[in-house]
């Protein structure tokens, strides 16, 4: 029998936010500051690791830089799967989310110290706190409506411009401390060294979820009693020690987890590091981790609908795969072809590639509301789920098309950055109809006990996206027919799935 977990929802009459319950304000402005450290930081740190050391970054090639940077970005969608679980258990949302806020900060700062390891550990904590976070905070929003409340998709729409504010005013700020020359002039007027610039864009990164965490602790009390743990109740306490730790659930999860480690490390010793982390550590790390879905859904007596609702997740996961396979490059191929390849002149102004990453969010903030519009107008009558995420494939794989064409012309010269500016439009559109629509549905589909489990399964999927699109970034070459060949593939792949 599944443990009976109690409506967490506010009273339809809570409309303190925009008709909306007034805890969504704190998670609003907490998500929004967690994102633009999480967006400032990923607008630079690719940028950050190819260039030159005289320049202050590592010096690293595309094909070194790539693949690090993949496992770094997919271990940051990939660790909400155990923290949501971990709050599911232990914990609740609202403390895993503070606990990860804490940790992100620190790693921020932690990259803000010019050493190689404090590089690495930087990247670590980011991770781990992006782990205890992300699915949480998310799942704190679908607690704040009862499942029947026609406000929870207007509810994430706002959560969503949210995050998105955060992504725009993030590469503006941390691209101008790390890339602009006139900050470097200032700097070093100051007798700090110009190529130490990079590590200010990431210290304004760890101030921007210092802020969050402000908030977050002062808004706490329009939360209510959303994010508590399992066990704040007594007599819940031994239900779900039973149900959940028993020694069978507890001895399945161990044998994945030394499964895995014996996998990669076997891997590691007959094939090398660099392989295992390359080819083999993500591909283990999805099957266990959706093994272990599997095996919790089944400790918890999951009824015939719900399993058939976790199918419709596992489903709407591999499409969701594909779309941030494609879309994800923003920060690495796409990030490079702007630094390398495009004129970011504008009038004059001579402005840091990396503020493109601005472009996306920007373009999200502008149309939401239209695309909000368009489902309330259409109603009934509007496409179901699977064809917006087919939508969002099409969209994201005709942006792919866009930027193979400007990729031929590149032998001659510099390409302008209008193209850039249409390839994130069209994947803007594709954005719209997947993603929003995508957490939504997790909170709805997922049984009562799991949701913040299934939140990270959906960061699972853009997980293992960012994971192909960091390998792929590492075939970047300064050459016009072989992006223009990566960019066509990609593009066919989305399409494709988009079929």
């Amino acid at each position: 029998m599944s443990v009976a977990v109690e409506n967490l929802g506010t009273s339809k009459d809570d409309k303190g936010f925009f008709g909306q319950p007034a805890g969504l304000s704190t998670l609003f402005f907490t998500e929004m500051w967690e994102r633009f450290s999480y967006y400032g930081m990923r607008a630079i740190l690719f940028l950050y690791m190819t260039a030159a050391i005289i320049d202050g970054g590592l010096g690293w090639t595309p094909e070194t830089a790539g693949p690090i940077f993949g496992l770094y970005a997919s271990s940051v969608y990939f660790l909400p799967l155990i923290g949501g679980w971990i709050a599911d258990r232990f914990i609740g949302a609202y403390r895993a989310t503070f606990i990860g806020g804490v940790i992100i900060m620190l790693g921020h700062f932690s990259l803000a110290v010019p050493t190689i390891t404090s590089f690495y550990l930087g990247l670590i904590l980011v991770a781990v706190g992006t782990g205890f976070l992300k699915s949480n905070i998310s799942a704190m929003v679908g607690h704040l409506y009862d499942k029947d409340d026609e406000r929870r998709d207007a509810g994430f729409s706002i959560f969503y411009m949210g995050i998105n504010i955060g992504a725009l005013a993030a590469p503006l700020v941390c691209g101008y401390l790390a890339q602009a020359e006139g900050f470097k002039t200032f700097i070093g007027s100051y007798g700090i060294s110009p190529e130490n610039s990079w590590h200010f864009g990431f210290a304004a990164a760890g101030i921007g979820m210092a802020f969050g965490l402000v908030q977050y602790i002062v808004g706490k009390n329009r939360l209510a009693n959303v994010g508590l743990p399992p066990g704040e109740k007594a007599q819940r306490t031994n239900e779900v020690y039973a149900n959940n730790f028993s020694p069978a659930y507890i001895g399945q999860m161990i044998f994945l987890l030394v499964l895995a480690v014996a996998i990669v490390g076997g891997s590691a010793f007959f094939y090398g590091a660099d392989t295992a982390l390359k080819y083999i550590l993500m591909p283990v790390v999805l099957v266990i981790g959706l093994i272990a879905v599997l095996l919790t859904g089944m400790q918890d007596k999951l009824s015939t609908a719900d399993w058939k609702r976790l199918g419709v997740i596992f489903v709407l996961f591999t499409f969701s795969m594909l779309f941030w396979m494609g879309f994800e490059q923003a920060s690495t191929s796409l990030n490079l072809f702007a630094e390398k390849l495009t004129n970011t002149t504008i009038f004059g102004f001579d402005f840091p590639a990396s503020w493109l990453q601005s472009v996306n969010p920007l373009m999200i903030i502008a149309l939401a509301p239209v695309f909000a519009w368009i489902w309330v107008t259409l109603g009934k009558r509007q496409p179901s789920d699977a064809v917006k995420f087919a939508l969002g494939l099409l969209f994201a794989g005709l942006g792919f098309i866009v930027v193979a064409y400007a990729a031929s012309f590149t032998d001659a010269g510099k390409v302008t950055f209008w193209w850039l500016v249409l390839v994130y439009l069209l994947h803007t559109i594709g954005e719209l109809c997947l993603s929003p629509v995508g957490l939504s549905s997790m909170t709805k589909l997922a049984p009562g006990n799991m949701i913040s489990l299934m939140l990270g399964v959906w960061f699972l999927s853009i997980s293992m996206g960012n994971y192909v699109a960091g390998r792929i970034a590492g075939e970047f070459e300064e050459k016009a027919d072989v992006l223009t060949g990566i960019f066509s593939k990609v593009a066919w792949i989305l399409i494709g799935g988009a079929v």
